[in-house]
């Protein structure tokens, strides 16, 4: 056997322990396969823990996180629970404190599933976001004032900075160089954000000239929402910031067939720190219990997990077996119109590897 990866999970809330579960065999049957072993830690963080200590997760949860290798999460949140609560004491300390200024997330849409955008196949739809993931409108600045009163007000700032802009910018032209078609489209709204996406388009614009064989263009983030739907065969990579990029790839994700195959990787090019990978759909407590969410979105997700590692024919493994069983067809969930739950998808899965 090879090298040994220290890999912590935290499957969180909703559907996150049913997709986390499902996958993880998938993930170390690849690895197995690859000559390499992953050695697990699950952490029972989450909306649980919240109730049962008053805080998602504990004082030294990042040291203690610190020495792994990667962090499988499976997702937050629950009703029970305020959204800014359950976010901002799990997941978004995590990508700060451990600088996963990278938030990548593929939007292909995989053989055998269908896409509601009308005559559009396989071809037309292979990009992929780099999302800024440790500042801008997600910086948690800024304060509510007069509550309670009629004249109560809310300022929320978003912080950005040429060092925070350039490395994900930079990040972003070394992917899309590497890629066939070496296109690069940037994210902005600096006719009405006069500050922020003024510099960010500054910055763009600067790292490009490091990147001459990389065609790119700015593009307002309505239009390029737009431009998503209408003409997704022009897009390749997506640069954005942290609020425009999560709005962007759960279109994205809609419009490659389902929110259940899509995955995340929150990534810290540096490897300082360990990087973290996710499923995007959230914790889905309409569905949470029911052993019918789509463990895709995760068995992706620790694909890019192997890849990430330095596995790359455990990647090729897990990913080559999750599309000869979307493109058979035979199994699928509810969300891709069939009936099969998440056990079932799993073992498909695995009987593809």
């Amino acid at each position: 056997m090879g090298r040994r990866y220290e890999v912590g999970v935290i499957a969180g809330d909703g559907i996150g322990p049913e997709v986390a579960e499902a996958a993880i065999p998938l993930i170390e049957k690849a690895a197995v396969a690859a000559g390499a072993e992953i050695a697990w830690t699950r952490y029972p963080w989450g909306c649980d823990y919240y109730h049962e200590h008053g805080r998602m997760m504990p004082a030294d949860a990042l040291d203690r996180l610190a020495p792994l290798d990667a962090i499988f999460f499976g997702a937050v949140g629950r009703p029970d629970v305020p959204d800014h609560v359950s976010v901002w004491e799990l997941i978004l300390p995590i990508r700060q404190a451990f600088s996963q200024y990278v938030n990548l997330r593929p939007m292909r849409l995989l053989p055998g599933v269908s896409t509601p955008l009308a005559g559009r196949g396989a071809a037309d739809l292979d990009m992929v976001c780099v999302r800024e993931n440790g500042e801008g409108e997600y910086s948690g600045l800024g304060a509510r004032y007069d509550q309670g009163t009629p004249e109560e007000s809310a300022e929320q700032i978003g912080r950005f900075t040429r060092r925070g802009i350039e490395r994900v910018v930079r990040y972003a032209f070394s992917l899309a160089a590497s890629r066939p078609r070496r296109l690069l489209a940037s994210a902005t709204k600096s006719n009405a954000l006069q500050h922020s996406m003024v510099l960010w388009d500054e910055v763009v614009r600067e790292v490009a000239a490091d990147f001459p064989e990389v065609e790119w263009r700015p593009y307002h983030v309505d239009a390029l929402a737009a431009r998503m739907v209408t003409h997704p065969d022009t897009l390749d990579v997506i640069v954005a910031s942290n609020l425009f990029g999560d709005i962007l790839t759960d279109l994205g994700a809609a419009i490659t067939g389902s929110l259940g195959l899509a995955p995340g990787a929150n990534l810290n090019p540096d490897r300082t720190h360990p990087s973290m990978f996710e499923p995007i759909h959230g914790s889905a407590p309409d569905i949470a219990g029911r052993g019918v969410a789509n463990p895709i979105g995760a068995i992706q997700a620790g694909a890019l997990m192997l890849r990430e590692l330095g596995l790359p024919s455990a990647h090729d493994a897990l990913q080559n077996a999750v599309e000869q069983v979307l493109t058979e067809g035979t199994v699928r969930t509810p969300d891709l119109g069939g009936v099969a739950g998440t056990s079932e998808m799993a073992e498909a899965v695995a009987e593809a590897m």
